[in-house]
């Protein structure tokens, strides 16, 4: 796990202050490489690449979080209800899951560049 003082100041303020990178800005958005995506601030594998999909949304999509790894909260904030998915593990804010995703789960996990970072399966 990294201390919160070797986070960017962008990575600082969508993990730790729920924050939102710009949409189509994020390092993630186009990638295609395979691997697994892990937390940035804690190393916790969260979402396999197989997973991920164009949304069209501007931020990387998953329809799939790996098991146990991802936690959901209810968000109220910005007059909007939504479910807010933070990494289990060290409570990092990555940030929502929509119900409007493709199959077979329907759901859009839809995160922040800034919060993951992606290791190959070695």
């Amino acid at each position: 796990m990294i201390n919160d003082d070797q986070l960017t100041t962008e990575q600082f303020n969508i993990c730790r202050l729920k924050a939102t990178e710009p949409a189509f800005t994020g390092k993630y958005v186009d990638c295609k490489e395979d691997g697994i995506y892990h937390c940035i601030c804690c190393d916790t594998p969260l979402f396999d690449s197989q997973t991920k999909y164009d949304s069209g949304s501007g931020w990387p999509s998953f329809w799939q979080a790996l098991e146990n790894y991802v936690a959901e909260n209810i968000d109220n904030s910005h007059g909007m209800r939504r479910v807010e998915i933070v990494c289990r593990q060290c409570s990092a804010h990555l940030g929502h899951v929509f119900t409007d995703g493709i199959e077979p789960t329907g759901l859009r996990y839809c995160v922040n560049s800034a919060s993951l970072f992606l290791r190959d399966r070695s």
